[in-house]
Protein backbone atom coordinates (compact mmCIF):
# COMPACT_ATOMS: atom_id res chain seq x y z
CA UNK A 1 0.00 0.00 0.00
CA UNK A 2 3.15 2.16 0.59
CA UNK A 3 3.49 2.41 -3.39
CA UNK A 4 2.10 4.98 -5.79
CA UNK A 5 -0.03 2.94 -7.48
CA UNK A 6 -1.20 1.36 -4.26
CA UNK A 7 -2.43 4.64 -3.39
CA UNK A 8 -3.96 5.95 -6.31
CA UNK A 9 -5.79 2.55 -6.20
CA UNK A 10 -7.04 3.25 -2.71
CA UNK A 11 -8.05 7.29 -3.39
CA UNK A 12 -9.86 5.29 -6.38
CA UNK A 13 -11.51 3.15 -4.05
CA UNK A 14 -12.28 5.97 -1.76
CA UNK A 15 -13.55 8.13 -4.82
CA UNK A 16 -16.30 5.24 -5.87
CA UNK A 17 -16.99 4.69 -1.98
CA UNK A 18 -17.90 8.61 -1.93
CA UNK A 19 -19.80 8.82 -4.88
CA UNK A 20 -22.21 5.82 -3.75
CA UNK A 21 -22.28 7.48 -0.75
CA UNK A 22 -23.25 11.02 -2.04
CA UNK A 23 -26.04 9.25 -4.61
CA UNK A 24 -27.39 6.38 -2.29
CA UNK A 25 -26.83 6.83 0.65
CA UNK A 26 -24.76 4.30 3.28
CA UNK A 27 -26.62 1.67 2.20
CA UNK A 28 -24.80 1.86 -1.64
CA UNK A 29 -21.75 1.23 -0.02
CA UNK A 30 -20.65 -1.95 -0.15
CA UNK A 31 -17.32 -3.70 -1.53
CA UNK A 32 -18.51 -5.08 -4.85
CA UNK A 33 -20.10 -1.75 -5.73
CA UNK A 34 -17.46 0.02 -4.90
CA UNK A 35 -15.15 -2.36 -6.81
CA UNK A 36 -17.43 -2.16 -9.94
CA UNK A 37 -17.74 1.82 -9.81
CA UNK A 38 -14.01 2.09 -9.30
CA UNK A 39 -13.22 -0.86 -12.24
CA UNK A 40 -10.78 -2.82 -9.71
CA UNK A 41 -11.18 -6.35 -8.77
CA UNK A 42 -13.12 -6.86 -5.41
CA UNK A 43 -10.47 -8.27 -3.85
CA UNK A 44 -8.57 -4.95 -3.78
CA UNK A 45 -11.57 -3.31 -1.34
CA UNK A 46 -10.30 -5.53 1.61
CA UNK A 47 -6.93 -5.58 0.53
CA UNK A 48 -6.98 -1.68 0.62
CA UNK A 49 -9.33 -1.56 3.83
CA UNK A 50 -9.66 -3.51 6.72
CA UNK A 51 -13.75 -3.48 7.08
CA UNK A 52 -16.78 -2.19 5.30
CA UNK A 53 -16.58 0.12 8.45
CA UNK A 54 -13.26 1.99 7.18
CA UNK A 55 -14.38 2.16 3.49
CA UNK A 56 -17.61 3.90 4.69
CA UNK A 57 -15.25 6.20 7.13
CA UNK A 58 -12.83 7.04 4.02
CA UNK A 59 -15.64 8.06 2.29
CA UNK A 60 -17.67 9.92 4.70
CA UNK A 61 -14.43 11.87 5.28
CA UNK A 62 -13.95 12.53 1.48
CA UNK A 63 -17.56 14.05 1.33
CA UNK A 64 -17.57 16.22 4.14
CA UNK A 65 -13.51 17.17 3.07
CA UNK A 66 -15.22 18.27 -0.59
CA UNK A 67 -17.95 20.00 0.68
CA UNK A 68 -16.12 21.89 3.47
CA UNK A 69 -13.52 22.65 0.67
CA UNK A 70 -15.97 23.98 -1.99
CA UNK A 71 -17.33 26.37 1.56
CA UNK A 72 -13.82 27.06 1.63
CA UNK A 73 -13.28 28.19 -2.14
CA UNK A 74 -16.86 30.46 -1.63
CA UNK A 75 -15.44 32.36 1.44
CA UNK A 76 -12.76 33.15 -0.43
CA UNK A 77 -14.78 35.11 -3.32
CA UNK A 78 -16.22 36.90 -0.57
CA UNK A 79 -15.85 40.33 -0.32
CA UNK A 80 -15.73 42.15 3.13
CA UNK A 81 -18.99 43.26 4.40
CA UNK A 82 -20.10 43.18 1.04
CA UNK A 83 -22.22 40.02 0.70
CA UNK A 84 -26.11 40.72 1.27
CA UNK A 85 -28.76 38.75 2.99
CA UNK A 86 -30.07 36.81 0.27
CA UNK A 87 -26.47 35.89 -1.08
CA UNK A 88 -25.25 34.64 2.86
CA UNK A 89 -28.61 32.98 2.92
CA UNK A 90 -27.37 31.15 -0.40
CA UNK A 91 -24.15 30.40 0.96
CA UNK A 92 -25.47 29.19 4.24
CA UNK A 93 -27.71 27.10 2.80
CA UNK A 94 -24.87 25.98 0.67
CA UNK A 95 -22.72 24.85 3.36
CA UNK A 96 -26.34 22.92 5.44
CA UNK A 97 -27.99 21.91 2.35
CA UNK A 98 -25.38 21.15 -0.25
CA UNK A 99 -24.51 23.41 -3.66
CA UNK A 100 -26.46 20.68 -5.21
CA UNK A 101 -29.75 21.21 -3.59
CA UNK A 102 -30.50 24.47 -5.58
CA UNK A 103 -31.23 21.79 -9.00
CA UNK A 104 -31.63 18.76 -6.88
CA UNK A 105 -34.16 20.08 -5.06
CA UNK A 106 -36.02 17.10 -2.87
CA UNK A 107 -33.78 14.35 -3.77
CA UNK A 108 -30.70 15.91 -2.76
CA UNK A 109 -31.14 16.99 0.48
CA UNK A 110 -33.02 13.78 1.57
CA UNK A 111 -29.75 12.36 0.52
CA UNK A 112 -27.67 14.87 2.72
CA UNK A 113 -30.10 14.01 5.74
CA UNK A 114 -30.03 10.43 5.45
CA UNK A 115 -26.14 10.48 5.47
CA UNK A 116 -25.82 12.99 8.40
CA UNK A 117 -28.81 10.54 10.55
CA UNK A 118 -27.59 7.57 9.62
CA UNK A 119 -24.02 8.56 10.73
CA UNK A 120 -25.71 8.09 14.42
CA UNK A 121 -26.20 5.20 13.78
CA UNK A 122 -22.68 3.92 13.32
CA UNK A 123 -20.66 4.83 16.64
CA UNK A 124 -17.58 4.09 14.75
CA UNK A 125 -18.40 7.82 12.50
CA UNK A 126 -18.68 9.79 15.35
CA UNK A 127 -14.91 11.08 15.71
CA UNK A 128 -15.02 12.24 12.25
CA UNK A 129 -18.62 13.55 12.51
CA UNK A 130 -17.53 15.67 15.53
CA UNK A 131 -14.34 17.06 13.18
CA UNK A 132 -16.55 18.05 10.26
CA UNK A 133 -19.20 19.59 12.78
CA UNK A 134 -16.50 21.85 14.25
CA UNK A 135 -14.84 22.62 10.96
CA UNK A 136 -18.58 23.36 9.69
CA UNK A 137 -18.83 25.96 12.24
CA UNK A 138 -15.58 27.58 11.89
CA UNK A 139 -16.07 27.49 8.40
CA UNK A 140 -20.20 29.33 8.95
CA UNK A 141 -18.91 31.58 11.67
CA UNK A 142 -16.39 32.78 9.41
CA UNK A 143 -18.31 33.66 6.45
CA UNK A 144 -21.38 35.16 8.99
CA UNK A 145 -17.93 37.54 9.91
CA UNK A 146 -17.04 38.69 6.93
CA UNK A 147 -20.70 38.95 5.21
CA UNK A 148 -21.04 41.41 8.57
CA UNK A 149 -22.97 38.72 10.89
CA UNK A 150 -20.94 37.91 13.38
CA UNK A 151 -22.56 34.90 15.51
CA UNK A 152 -21.35 33.43 18.94
CA UNK A 153 -21.50 30.01 18.97
CA UNK A 154 -24.71 29.07 20.67
CA UNK A 155 -26.09 31.53 18.00
CA UNK A 156 -24.92 29.76 15.49
CA UNK A 157 -26.02 26.15 16.90
CA UNK A 158 -29.47 28.01 16.98
CA UNK A 159 -29.15 29.27 12.93
CA UNK A 160 -28.01 25.91 11.99
CA UNK A 161 -31.20 24.51 14.28
CA UNK A 162 -33.49 26.67 13.14
CA UNK A 163 -32.06 25.38 8.98
CA UNK A 164 -32.56 21.72 10.14
CA UNK A 165 -36.24 21.89 12.16
CA UNK A 166 -37.41 23.81 8.71
CA UNK A 167 -35.94 20.80 6.72
CA UNK A 168 -37.44 17.96 8.28
CA UNK A 169 -40.69 19.86 8.10
CA UNK A 170 -40.50 20.24 4.72
CA UNK A 171 -39.02 16.80 4.34
CA UNK A 172 -42.20 15.40 6.79
CA UNK A 173 -44.80 17.11 4.85
CA UNK A 174 -43.25 15.90 1.27
CA UNK A 175 -42.41 19.55 0.32
CA UNK A 176 -40.58 19.31 -3.36
CA UNK A 177 -38.41 22.23 -1.91
CA UNK A 178 -37.20 21.93 1.07
CA UNK A 179 -34.37 24.45 0.54
CA UNK A 180 -36.99 27.17 -0.16
CA UNK A 181 -38.33 26.44 3.34
CA UNK A 182 -34.99 26.66 4.89
CA UNK A 183 -34.40 29.89 3.18
CA UNK A 184 -37.41 31.27 4.05
CA UNK A 185 -36.44 30.79 8.30
CA UNK A 186 -33.08 31.72 7.50
CA UNK A 187 -33.92 35.08 6.37
CA UNK A 188 -36.77 36.16 8.83
CA UNK A 189 -33.57 35.11 11.65
CA UNK A 190 -30.45 36.47 9.22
Amino acid sequence: MGTAKGERRRQELVTAAAELLLTGGFDAVRHRAVAERAGLPLASTTYYFGSLDDLVTAATERTGRDELAEGRAQLDTLVEGRAGTQELAELVLDLLLGAESREGGLDAVLLRYERLVGAGRRPYLAPLMRDLRAELDALLTAILDRSGHPLDPVELRDLVSLVDGAVISALIEADPDPRAAAREVLLRNL
